[in-house]
């Protein structure tokens, strides 16, 4: 995420030396700063949206598991009145909502892990924004003392290499994430015979269910 990645570039950011190696210490450390503030915002309200995600996740995960629990009582009540056609088609809805279980699982714990990234953080560019404000005017009235007792030193920093004085290069980084190529043809050649052989696994699987509800209520096949 490219928002974590600048606000990692911040959190390591030495202040020291960012105003050690600055043309104008002053203008910098106040950029800094409000930089830390935008990137504290963005943040804030990046956590607030990934729970909101996590809350409508984690709800959707109950429904469906709600939605499991009511199939298998059709089905069961279905065998009960010896209706094993009605149950398999029950057993069917069951199915579905089981194989989404596994998928609203996943989508949840990984909304888990982005939401503690988030806030851990959070928490660090609020410590280094704490710490930049506080040593703000120390930093400043270092760097004048040293402009006094220093001035030749700093005119020859000024006419040497520029690019030391860039220091929010870093802050322009950016992760790019690149997506693996998936083998489509491969996939569409063996679609159909793949597409056959879940169908008989499919009704193996149904025709198993309906079994063990049978052998539980001790209902002859």
């Amino acid at each position: 995420m490219a928002l974590l990645e600048r606000v990692s570039t911040l959190i390591r950011a030495n202040l020291n030396d960012l105003v050690d190696r600055a043309e104008d210490p002053e203008k910098l450390i106040k950029q800094v700063i409000l930089d830390m503030e935008n990137q504290f915002l963005q943040v804030k309200t990046q956590v607030a949206i990934s729970i909101a995600d996590l809350h409508m996740l984690e709800k959707k995960k109950k429904e469906n598991e709600a939605s499991m629990a009511e199939w298998l009582k059709k089905a069961e009540k279905s065998v009960d009145k010896k209706q094993d056609d009605l149950a398999r088609m029950a057993l069917e809805r069951y199915r579905s909502f089981q194989l989404m279980a596994g998928s609203f699982q996943e989508q949840v714990s990984d909304q888990q892990a982005q939401v503690e990234n988030l806030k851990s953080a959070l928490q660090k560019l609020e410590q280094k924004l704490a710490e930049a404000q506080s040593k703000k005017e120390l930093l400043l009235a270092r760097h004048r003392r040293s402009q006094i007792t220093g001035r030749a030193q700093r005119a020859q920093a000024a006419i040497g290499d520029h690019s030391k004085t860039a220091v929010f290069d870093r802050l322009k980084h950016k992760v790019l994430h690149a997506e693996a190529a998936t083998h489509a043809e491969a996939e569409l050649a063996g679609e159909d015979i793949d597409g056959k052989f879940a169908a008989i696994e499919k009704q193996d699987e149904i025709e198993r269910m309906l079994g063990e509800i049978k052998q539980r209520r001790g209902i002859a096949n």
